[in-house]
């Protein structure tokens, strides 16, 4: 007796189309995933916490307060050509 090869199984898109499922957030995929987090050193501080960076419109300056002494603190983060993190600098704004 001739057994049968099984059907091919359908990709990752199908399934969630089907399901109507979010696709799936690989891991180290390029342009895939959450925002990346950082840690950053409070300038004012000292104190190291992370943030969370929004690299899809490049490099960018956001003020945030230190979640510890909550002074507020200039982020500039800077992206390489491929869109990936190249620099962040935390500064004071006094």
């Amino acid at each position: 007796m001739r057994r049968r090869a099984p059907p091919p199984l359908p990709d990752a898109a199908a399934i969630d189309a089907l399901y109507g499922l979010e696709p799936v957030l690989e891991p180290g995929a390029a342009g895939t995933g959450p925002d990346p987090f950082v840690d950053v050193d409070c300038p004012y501080c000292g104190e190291r916490y992370s943030t969370p960076l929004d690299l899809t419109a490049g490099g960018y300056s956001a003020i945030e307060d230190c979640p510890v002494c909550c002074r507020p603190i200039e982020l500039v983060v800077e992206a390489d050509a491929d869109g990936a993190l190249a620099r962040v600098a935390a500064r004071r704004l006094d």
